[in-house]
């Protein structure tokens, strides 16, 4: 029997080899999917992509994933919504065979039918802008030759001049005869002067200008005018700003070229005709083909809008169904095939405790199948490294993955998640802690748990999600906030005074002098710090020195809990070299020098100095002079205390030659031993075999047909070998590096990484005395208005201002500081004394994880 699962270690688990019916391989493996709980093995390595089994399923399911993602495209410029698939959890079982090839048909013929919609619809809109063009050159150009018309002379004038303007102005006042009657009835034809009208984009007017009066060396009569509507673009759909232009000139070989400039510069020439009646029919044409055009644009898009609509409603249905059977065919195609016995043959990783649930599954599918051939599950005697495969739920999923950012742990070593889930919020409480602060993180998270199940359908934005995928740290974080500052009786920058103080003021105190607070008799402070500290001058002297004693005990405590570990991992994996070479001389070093530190501090804290009539000496000089000069001590905490200090540092100085030698020579030592006795060494070529429940094997296999007997009693052929045992040469040298790096980092760590809590001293200090100025400098400043009306405003005023900055400064940046500051000693300080984090991540073929990884929505 497998042990049960738990969080302090990853689960037990097991290679199984299944034999699957080739009939229902689809199926099985749809039903492992939906279990989460099988890692399958590659048996075909060195097959390419395009020559596996199911390469032709794949690139058909590629197909229409293409086309589904092509529908989506099509909605999301209709602004059409798609149907949300947490809609469909309950009802996407796995489809069969022949509704997988009815969707992929359907697929097919509705990707047919949008993309005849969509290419009739853009015609129609192309049509309908060409059309909205025209009219707008219509108009404005008729303008264009009717004043050119009651002037013809000044525009042959303008041709005869080599020096006339490109764009001469002949919005003039009509010339007249001596009849009356205005110039300009002579046609253009007649004057041998052409024209090109139409419209091009507005950003091109200027370049379109200096390429004509370049090339006709202003041989020619240009006019324009803006179209003040936008006109939408229906390739792009993109609105563009164009004008309308008339460009006269004379010569046919000179109209071609304009016409030419004018087409290579994105423009769209239209024809024109001078006569007045003639253009009002062509008016009137463009007018009636507008409307026809807007009527059966109008049905295209209904028809259009109403199909994609209909497709919304099953759409994510579909994606899902289609990214599920993909993902079941690349798995399929990781199985290697039996031809004689029409059999898929599978290897894969689960947890051991998962083995009863899996077997059901599949008798569950065979029954469904009604196959009288069931599905065989063996379990392989292997001496491969298992993937690590730890079973959290919601509320220790994410204190896992700090751990996991960090590194993945080893196969059944100690998982530092366990207490990470309280001593990651407890840190980062000590250097955040305020009862109000620690509130409103407090009511954040527990409203982000309420809502939790609206929230997880919703989409949320990157650092929204990040905040909701951490709730409960959240959650567990405020709470310790609340409890430290209940300690530190901080709520705000004030105090609570819900008990009275312990100290008492003399009576009759002048404005300006200075007095001593005196204790009240026997009587203390029941819990925390008395608030009359916060009043006193020399509070911070206070706070200072009993946060920086603090800090140094609860890093003592934890690195000392962390490094008890080591000891638990070396006896889980019967390493008795790690536990005399490595753990025991470095408790020992590491107690000597801090955890005597810790004592003092403890024993100072006891001893009632005045009562003594001595001044408590220095901890730090102390610490110090134990090493520069052992055996003196110049401020005496306790009697012999010089000779202690003498005996707890040669103590602490002989375990760094164990720590350096003990392990490589033990080592070697073993291996020259193994090999006289004419054992196989530790690099030597082994195979791994499948053994029978007898332990014993066939010896007439060759090295890649291995069997085990199963539990039904068959012979289970292993599909690939499982490769060499994972063991190194054994190289004394390496070893001896490796041992020389690991002592010098222990011994030099056990200074840093204590100086290196000194960060819950700093960062407390910080947030309190920030939050002191903070209300100093906005409501405090408010109460202290005389007028009653103003106070009244001012208090309303600088409460917005004093709760926005609370929240952005002092819970968001100051709360992201005080985190990764609580993450770096669980990284650094704490699980570098026993966290090994080489494991391999359980990585479970899981239509759950495949969603969350890549959402439909």
């Amino acid at each position: 029997m497998a042990p049960k699962d738990t969080f302090f270690r990853s689960s037990d688990m097991s290679l199984t080899q299944l034999y699957i019916a080739n009939e229902i391989g689809r199926e099985v493996v749809s039903a492992l999917g939906e279990l989460g709980q099988v890692q399958f093995r590659d048996l075909n390595p060195d097959t390419n992509a395009f020559q596996r089994t199911f390469t032709k399923e794949i690139r058909r399911l590629d197909n229409v994933e293409r086309q589904l993602r092509y529908f989506h495209s099509q909605m999301n410029k209709a602004g059409i919504p798609m149907r949300s698939s947490s809609e469909f959890s309950d009802t996407l079982a796995a489809p069969l065979a022949s509704e997988i090839d009815e969707l992929a048909e359907r697929s097919e013929s509705l990707e047919q039918r949008i993309a005849s919609l969509k290419d009739s619809y853009e015609t129609l809109k192309k049509r309908e802008v060409e059309l909205t063009e025209w009219r707008w050159v219509l108009r404005e150009a008729g303008g264009f030759f009717d004043r050119a018309h009651s002037h013809t002379e000044e525009i042959r004038q303008s041709f005869d001049n080599d020096e006339a303007p490109l764009l001469h102005d002949v919005e003039q006042q009509p010339h007249r005869g001596q009849n009356g009657e205005a110039h300009g009835q002579q046609s253009f034809l007649e004057m041998n002067i052409g024209f090109v009208a139409g419209v091009i984009p507005r950003d091109r007017i200027g370049a379109f200008e200096r390429i004509l009066w370049r090339t006709l060396r202003g041989n020619l009569y240009m006019n324009q005018s803006e179209i003040p509507e936008a006109i939408i673009d229906p390739t792009t759909n993109e609105e563009s700003h164009k004008n309308v232009f008339v460009i006269f000139a004379h010569g046919k070989n000179i109209i071609a070229k304009i016409r030419k400039i004018a087409e290579s510069l994105g423009a769209s020439p239209y024809s024109v005709d001078e006569n007045s009646e003639l253009r009002r029919d062509q008016i009137h044409e463009v007018n009636t083909r507008l409307g026809d055009v807007g009527n059966v644009l109008r049905n295209t898009k209904n028809t259009l809008d109403a199909e994609l609509t209909q497709i919304a409603r099953s759409l994510a249905a579909w994606m899902v169904i289609v990214r599920k059977e993909k993902a079941v065919y690349d798995t399929l195609n990781k199985f290697s095939y039996d031809q004689a016995r029409k059999t898929l043959i599978a290897e894969a990783w689960c947890p051991t405790n998962s083995l009863p649930l899996i077997k059901s599954t599949l008798q569950d599918v065979n029954d469904r199948a009604g196959l009288s051939v069931p599905t065989i599950v063996n379990q392989i005697k292997t001496n491969k490294t298992p993937p690590t495969y730890m079973r959290t739920n919601k509320f220790t999923e994410a204190f896992q993955t700090i751990v996991n950012a960090y590194g993945i742990p080893k196969y059944s070593e100690v998982n530092p998640g366990l207490y990470t889930i309280v001593t990651f919020p407890f840190l980062f409480a000590v250097m955040f802690g305020d009862f109000g602060h620690g509130a409103l993180m407090f009511m954040c998270a527990a409203a982000m748990i309420f809502w939790e199940r609206k929230l997880q359908k919703t989409k949320l934005d990157e650092l929204t999600y990040m905040a909701f995928y951490g709730r409960y740290i959240m959650l567990m974080m405020g709470l310790f906030s609340m409890y430290t500052g209940l300690i530190y009786n901080d709520i705000f920058s004030k105090s609570f005074t819900i008990f009275s103080s312990q100290w008492k003021w003399p009576e009759n105190i002048r404005p300006g002098q200075t007095v001593e607070a005196s204790l009240k008799g026997d009587y203390r402070f029941p819990f925390g710090i008395d608030w009359n500290w916060h009043e006193a001058e020399n509070s911070l002297l206070f706070s200072n020195s009993l946060k920086m004693k603090m800090s140094i005990l609860l890093g003592w405590s934890h690195m000392t809990y962390a490094l008890c570990l080591q000891y638990v991992n070396a006896r889980h994996f019967k390493s008795r070299v790690d536990i005399i070479g490595n753990f025991l001389p470095g408790m020992i070093f590491f107690q000597s020098i801090f955890g005597y530190l810790v004592l003092t501090i403890i024993y100072k804290w006891s001893v009632d100095w005045d009562a003594k009539g001595q001044s408590p000496p220095g901890l730090l000089n102390m610490l110090i002079f134990m090493f520069l000069s052992p055996g003196t001590v110049e401020e005496q905490l306790y009697p012999g205390q010089a000779s202690v200090q003498v005996i707890l540092l040669l103590l602490a100085v002989v375990q760094v030659p164990i720590m350096l030698l003990f392990k490589p020579f033990y080592l070697r030592w073993e291996h020259n031993r193994a090999r006289a006795h004419g054992y196989r060494g530790l690099g030597e070529q082994s195979r791994v075999s499948a053994l029978d429940d007898d332990g014993g094997m066939d010896g007439g296999l060759g090295r890649d047909s291995m069997v085990s007997e199963g539990e039904g009693g068959g012979v289970a052929m292993i599909a690939q070998d499982l490769g060499e045992e994972e063991h190194e040469e054994f190289d004394f040298s390496e070893i001896m590096i490796h041992q020389v790096i690991h002592t010098i980092e222990f011994c030099l760590n056990c200074i840093s990484h204590t100086a290196s809590y000194l960060r819950l001293w700093a960062l407390s200090l910080a947030h309190q005395q920030l939050s002191i100025v903070l209300w100093s400098m906005t409501l405090g400043g408010a109460f202290e208005q005389e007028s009653p009306t103003l106070r009244v405003i001012m208090i309303v005023v600088t409460f917005y201002m004093w709760f926005t900055l609370t929240i952005a400064i002092l819970c968001v940046m100051e709360g992201t500081s005080a985190m990764l500051h609580s993450l770096r000693l669980h990284w650094v300080e704490a699980m570098s004394k026993h966290f090994m984090g080489e494991g391999i991540p359980f990585a479970p073929f899981s239509f759950k994880t495949l969603l969350e990884e890549d959402p439909v929505d």
